[in-house]
């Protein structure tokens, strides 16, 4: 697949899937996407609770949310546990010339950065000490997700136009069976059918403000029952 270096509105760079004609994140602004999507109305959300804190996202791309995560103030003194899928992951050439290092506040964890990339498949490895990081060579709808297990998912997938089986509510209902009570999905996505299928899987979907350029995003909360199953996890 060919992969292509761009650089998105507030300066920091994306990566376009030419055979696709999709970019990993709004042309925008890829750091403002990211930060306000999956750190302010995911992360800063998730950490009300004290504790150790279990994140997964769902489509790795560039590393730029685990590298927003890694550096927000709103983890120090917390252990976390990140998951990341990825089926398709960037070469490592490419992601070291994202200029992500050059963000403020992002220098210091340059060299965290880089080891995420290089870090070997399906082994927890810390980037921080409190900070274990795993990242898995899988589809989402192929994969075997612990039950009740997270906090917090990112699911930041293609959208639906490009790849719609990662929509699915096959899919949902894994994030919704994967996710602790109380637990919450954010996406950039707010199409109509999207959240239309959160809701059948059981969540509860509430329309956020979206970042520039995007005038929604979702975010779902887990209830207790699937109308799907009926089942209680």
């Amino acid at each position: 697949m060919e992969r292509l270096i761009t650089i998105t509105e507030d300066g920091s760079n994306t990566v376009l899937a030419q055979e696709l004609n999709e970019h990993y994140h709004s042309v925008h602004g890829a750091l403002q996407e990211s930060r306000h999507i999956y750190i302010g109305a995911g992360l800063h959300h998730a950490c009300i609770d004290p504790g150790e804190l279990n994140i997964l996202e769902v489509g790795l791309g560039t590393g730029l949310n685990v590298l927003l995560t890694l550096a927000d103030p709103a983890i120090k003194g917390r252990k976390v546990n990140y998951t990341a899928l990825e089926p398709y992951p960037l070469q490592v050439g490419l992601t070291a010339k994202l200029n992500y290092n050059t963000i403020t506040g992002l220098e210091p964890y340059h060299e965290d950065f880089l080891n995420m990339h290089l870090m070997p498949f399906g082994i927890p490895q810390a980037l921080r000490e409190a900070f274990i990081f795993t990242k898995v060579k899988v589809k989402v709808e192929e994969s075997q997700l612990p039950e009740s297990t997270y906090h917090l998912v990112y699911f930041d997938a293609f959208s639906p136009n490009i790849q719609p089986e990662l929509w699915s509510p096959e899919v949902f209902l894994a994030m919704y069976a994967c996710l602790k009570p109380g637990g919450i999905l954010v996406t950039y996505c707010a199409k109509g059918s999207v959240k239309r299928t959160l809701k059948s899987v059981g969540f509860r979907v509430e329309n956020l403000p979206g970042p520039p350029g995007k005038s929604q995003m979702t975010r779902a909360v887990k209830e207790l029952i699937s109308p799907l199953g009926k089942t209680r996890f």
